[in-house]
């Protein structure tokens, strides 16, 4: 029903394509079978004469009656493709020629074209048969020109010349091929027989059948023949040899399989089948030997002694279901064997002997004889270990065993001492016997450590009486001799005895600690340990011991710099110019501990402006962190606390007073606010006096060195002509790196004293660095203890480092005036320019500014 209501479909559109237009053209084309996908079958657009215009505009499109559309068309480029893969067999079977026909249909108006794809057919199938295999059981009796039918050809799916062409049979030994006629016009094969058949040479016969096209290449198909070729009675048994002859050796064991005779019956089936047995039962035969019915084997079912009987012969008789027979013999000979072995008999051993017995010791005694006689009877002896023990054959049958090589009980306690004795029969029988001999112990091994050194390690402040480390020593020797002892050798420690620093437990080997250890007084120390054994004479070794103390964060980091007096206050000068980043000052701090317990940090702890300073976290570095500003107080104390990296950590504080000043008198106006303890008031004109008269000797002194040095330079000038002095470096002590623990770098000061013709002082300084330090006694109004200037006071482009040495020149002037009176803040000290000869001039063009 489906299928007409398909064609009457087809038929109306078909009816409307002719009402309403006409077939336009028709083209063909011809391609190959099994195209790949996507192929060009051809140009619609040139073929028909179209425009690609009017196929997207008309809507072109294929039109087929088939449900499968094998083309495809492109309206872009307008050609047809191959939409499926098309197989011509399947499509068309054995008809040809074989053609796809569809029109291509466009609208507006409407117009339709007739295209007829031709497929044309490749050799893409090889004949085939129905089956893989064909059987014939054909008998051995068929004569010559029998006939077998082949009724199972070949089938190829290709048309014309790609189709079936010719057959062909191998091997041809007795059968061929032959093609015949038939009624029908159709062509007959059949198998004809040349050769007879014959099953004792082969039973199974197959052949090839194999059909062949007539394509290029060739393509073929085969099927097996397989003839199987039935057997008639036309052969007797036969054995393979008359006679048997074999050995037998002597109380061989019952049911021993003795041999195999075998007969042969080309024959098959019931005609081939073959019955054994004995035909003779001369001196109890069928008591001594059977054989096996069906398979031929001849086995032992007596005793045979050689002594008895040196042979025996068997007649065996082969006979098939059709009553033909054969027959053979078997010849046993019998070969004496060595049928009785050797006996051991221990006559004296030794249980145990000691590891230093001397070489040839004798351990062992025996007698050895033999029942067999001649060869049979003759015996040798002979030892697993030849290395360590011999044997030697005293006299006939006797035999020692001795010590071959030095013993030693800690490479073999116990030896066990394997004797075998070898007739020299055929096949050779032989006994064995196994001896255990203990190797007692001697004291020759010393105890050995476990290692050639140890280092131990042990945390300082230790509790006296601490295990520490155990040395172990081992003994190869047993029992008394293995027993070790250790003993402190004596020696010393930094002059003291390593007694009073550790013990060592006789019987265990552990080492205790006798005393506390400070990491700070000593890191390690070694000492040897001797091992002794318990043997006479006792034997000895030692071994080296190092302590390494481990160090503990028992101490707190200790501030070098600045340094923290009970009466003077150090300060530290900072320009209101200093602009951000301006290092201040440095605190330098030590911590005698090792390893990250001397590891120091520095922080902040407290300040009187904390948005003003900050200080390194590794170096300690003081530096401003924003613009100093007329609004900053001129005194400043800061609290830096410096901690180390100790578990629990430890710390220390240092107070760093900072002086925020341009000027040296304003320094002086403010730090003279600060309290003094009445006894150091009540005291000052005492000490005034004291160092007016210690500055007076001073001054008193150089001033005759400087004459001296003057008269003894006049004298030299004239003899060298005049010349100023050369220049002499003074290395002052400074404070080294340590590990880790942020202290200064090396800071290299230099000092310079030369002549010069200009106004200026004698004793002129220079110093690297950029630390300024004013130390003021908070007791005195205005007295200067220290003043350490590490910058020129006149900085000049094309003028020398110059710096002004106020101890020596002015020191006096300024303690006449500071005894006088307690001075206010803006009273005038001292007239420096006229004091130092200078210009006032000089001083502005020079920038003049105190360093402290």
């Amino acid at each position: 029903i489906n299928s007409q209501r398909t064609m009457t479909r087809q038929v109306l559109l078909l009816m409307f394509i002719l009402s309403v237009g006409s077939v336009l053209g028709q083209v063909s084309y011809s391609i190959p079978e099994e195209m790949a996908k996507g192929s060009l079958v051809g140009n619609i657009l040139h073929d028909l004469g179209l425009q690609t215009k009017r196929l997207i505009s008309g809507k072109a499109r294929i039109y087929t009656r088939d449900s499968d559309e094998y083309i495809e068309l492109n309206r872009e480029r307008g050609v047809l493709l191959v939409k499926e893969r098309v197989d011509r067999e399947a499509l068309c079977r054995q008809t040809t020629p074989c053609a796809l026909h569809f029109q291509i249909i466009l609208e507006n108006p409407m117009e339709f074209y007739t295209v007829t794809v031709q497929i044309t057919d490749i050799n893409d199938n090889a004949p085939t048969f129905k089956k893989n295999e064909i059987h014939f059981k054909i008998s051995e009796s068929a004569i010559v020109g029998a006939k077998f039918v082949l009724d199972r050809k070949a089938l190829d799916s290709d048309v014309g010349i790609n189709g079936l062409k010719s057959y062909s049979l191998n091997p041809t030994d007795n059968f061929v091929l032959r093609l015949n006629d038939n009624a029908d016009g159709r062509k007959g094969l059949e198998m004809v027989l040349e050769k007879p058949l014959d099953r004792e040479k082969e039973d199974q016969l197959t052949l090839t059948l194999t059909a062949v096209d007539g394509g290029d290449p060739q393509l073929t198909g085969t099927v097996q023949i397989h003839v199987t070729v039935l057997d008639a009675n036309d052969n007797a048994p036969v054995f393979t040899q008359p006679t048997y002859k074999t050995s037998l050796m002597e109380n061989s064991p019952k049911g021993t399989s003795l041999m195999t005779v075998t007969a042969t019956d080309r024959d098959q089936g019931t005609n081939g089948f073959i019955a054994y047995s004995i035909s003779n039962n001369v001196d109890g035969i069928l008591d001594l030997f059977e054989i096996h019915e069906t398979s031929g084997e001849v086995r032992l079912t007596g005793n045979v002694d050689y002594e008895t009987s040196k042979n025996y012969q068997l007649d065996i008789k082969a006979k098939d279901h059709g009553g033909l027979s054969d027959s053979c013999k078997i010849i046993f000979d019998i070969i004496d064997v060595n049928d009785n072995k050797p006996e051991i008999d221990l006559m004296s051993t030794t249980q145990s002997i000691p590891e230093d017995s001397v070489l040839r010791t004798v351990v062992a005694v025996m007698n050895v004889h033999d029942a067999d006689s001649e060869k049979n009877g003759v015996v040798k002896c002979f030892l697993a270990d030849t290395v360590t023990f011999t044997i030697d054959n005293t006299s006939n049958g006797f035999y020692s065993i001795l010590t071959n090589s030095e013993l030693d009980r800690e490479r073999s306690p116990e030896y066990n001492i394997t004797v075998t004795c070898s007739d020299e029969g055929v096949p050779s029988l032989s006994s064995s016997v196994t001896l255990t001999l203990q190797i007692s112990d001697v004291n020759d091994n010393a105890p050995v450590f476990e290692r050639s050194s140890y280092e131990a390690y042990i945390v300082e402040n230790n509790t006296p009486g601490l295990s520490v480390f155990t040395v172990k020593a081992t003994d190869a020797d047993w029992n008394q001799n293995a027993r070790v002892s250790y003993i402190l050798e004596d020696s010393s420690v930094n002059g003291v005895p390593v007694s009073s620093y550790v013990s060592v437990s006789a019987d265990s080997g552990v080492i205790h600690a006798v005393r506390s250890f400070d990491y700070e007084q000593i890191k390690d120390f070694h000492f040897r340990v001797k091992a002794q054994d318990g043997g006479s004479p006792p034997l000895t070794s030692n071994v080296t011991v190092k302590i390494l103390i481990q160090d503990q964060n028992d101490n707190p980091p200790q501030v070098l710099y600045p340094v923290q007096t009970g009466g003077s206050m150090v300060a530290e000068m900072v320009p209101r110019s200093a602009d951000v980043g301006y290092l201040v000052t440095k605190v330098v701090a030590v911590d005698v501990d090792s390893g990250q317990n001397a590891w120091l940090s520095y922080k902040l702890q407290k300040a009187t402006d904390r948005a003003l300073f900050e200080v390194g976290l590794q170096n300690g570095e003081i530096r401003t962190i924003r613009q100093v500003t007329d609004k900053d107080a001129v005194k400043q104390r800061l609290t830096v606390i410096v901690e180390d990296n100790g578990q629990p950590s430890r710390s220390a504080t240092v107070v760093v007073n900072v002086a925020v000043a341009d000027s040296f008198p304003e320094v002086l106006s403010e730090f003279t606010d600060f309290p003094h303890d009445k006894e150091y008031n009540d005291n000052l004109t005492f000490y005034l006096v004291l160092a007016l008269a210690v500055v007076s000797f001073l001054f008193i002194t150089c001033l005759a060195v400087i004459i001296s040095v003057k008269i003894y330079r006049w004298r030299q000038s004239r003899v060298l002509y005049q010349s100023n002095l050369p220049v002499i470096p003074y290395y002052p002590p400074r404070y080294s790196d340590t590990l880790g623990t942020g202290t200064l770098q090396h800071v290299y000061n230099y000092e310079v004293c030369r002549t010069t013709d200009s106004r200026k002082s004698d004793c002129k300084f220079g110093r690297a660095g950029s630390q300024n330090v004013l130390i003021m006694d908070p007791s005195s109004t205005g007295t200067m203890q220290r003043i350490q200037n590490e910058k020129s006071i006149l900085d000049e482009p094309d003028s020398p480092l110059e710096v002004w040495n106020f101890p020596i020149c002015l020191y006096l002037i300024f303690m006449l005036k500071f005894a006088s009176s307690e001075m206010s803040k803006g009273s005038v000290v001292g007239n420096i320019a006229r004091d130092l000869g200078l210009d006032v001039k000089r001083l502005k063009s020079g920038k003049a500014r105190i360093f402290t």
